[in-house]
């Protein structure tokens, strides 16, 4: 193999340049050439890229977003679509595609190997944690990060006020980003997608209440549209009778420097990908299960569903919260 390409489609996520870093100075060592689709599967369907090299992806790892770009590319569910993006990708003398990306982004990367034969690895770069098959993605670290130093902000505020703040979260189908900041923000009680006794969120919150507590953070899960934590907030202040704030964080969650341990997943998913296609293997994304890198079929991420957080965090949640 003597041509990669790399593309980052979807959300962008905190550590998928350190992903593309990785990839590309892997593929270096060996003498192989890496080019970056611009956008996305936009710009694989219209045969955009740039070449890296070793000085192109350098001061790139602290970075946030993408630097080659990504986007939503609804063309790419098209057959003909994809039959026609490979031939240009075999006209570039591209030899085997590396997608960082999360589930639909695998969808596509399935659909190219299955139809036209092309060698495909996966890496999951979602801040939603909610790929099957590892147990972290990169940006996940970081988001929760963000969220919780966003928290630890809020908390002089409601202790000097009284007021209850309802800081929403991104995740749609997913409740992690949520769990994880509530456990690691010490919040008053979280509400996810997964599941909640509403009338258990506002008697918890009037216990604490009525045992003195001044400061109260619930986490909130966006769900299915954005801006949900406005209802549950105006419901759960209306009931107890106390003022509120509602903070959407949106999606600074999805920004600024990666961690070090979103770069560090970030760069072994990078190398291994490369090492798996250039030893010949594909259907394959570069998962992390129990703090080691393995590799998971495609065949089995895209036809499973990443199950829900540990319920123990939910409970631990919910314990530590008073």
């Amino acid at each position: 193999m003597k041509r990669l390409g790399i593309l980052t489609s979807g959300g962008d996520a905190p550590g998928m340049n350190a992903a593309i870093r990785a990839a590309v100075r892997t593929a270096s060592t060996r003498g192989i050439g890496v080019v970056g689709y611009v956008d996305g599967y936009t710009g694989f369907v219209k045969g955009e890229y740039i070449e890296l090299d070793d000085r192109a992806v350098g001061n790139q790892i602290q970075r946030g977003g993408t630097f080659i770009g990504t986007s939503r590319c609804p063309e790419f569910r098209d057959p003909t679509v994809r039959a026609q993006a490979a031939e240009k990708m075999l006209e570039a003398d591209v030899e085997g595609l590396i997608v960082v990306g999360g589930d639909g982004s695998f969808r596509g990367a399935r659909a190219l190997e299955l139809e036209q034969g092309v060698p495909v690895a996966g890496i999951p770069g979602t801040i939603d944690n909610d790929v099957f098959g590892t147990d972290e993605t990169i940006g996940f670290h970081t988001a929760v990060n963000t969220a919780v130093l966003a928290i630890d902000q809020l908390r002089d505020t409601g202790e000097s006020t009284g007021m209850m703040f309802f800081v929403e979260v991104m995740g749609r189908t997913s409740g992690a980003i949520a769990l994880h900041t509530a456990v690691a923000a010490g919040a008053a009680a979280v509400v996810v997608p997964e599941g909640g006794d509403f009338q258990e969120l506002v008697d918890r919150l009037e216990t604490s209440i009525a045992r003195g507590k001044r400061s109260h953070v619930i986490v909130v899960a966006e769900g299915e549209r954005a801006g949900g934590a406005f209802k549950v907030a105006e419901r759960v202040g209306r009931l107890l009778n106390r003022p509120y704030r509602v903070v959407v964080l949106g999606h600074v969650q999805r920004g600024g420097r990666p961690s070090p341990r979103d770069r560090i997943v970030a760069a072994l998913s990078g190398a291994l990908a490369v090492e798996a296609l250039a030893n010949g293997r594909s259907g394959m994304m570069i998962g992390m299960q129990r703090g080691q890198a393995v590799e998971v079929p495609l065949r089995d991420v895209v036809d499973n569903v990443h199950p829900d957080p540990p319920y123990e965090l939910l409970q631990l949640a919910q314990m530590l919260s008073g």
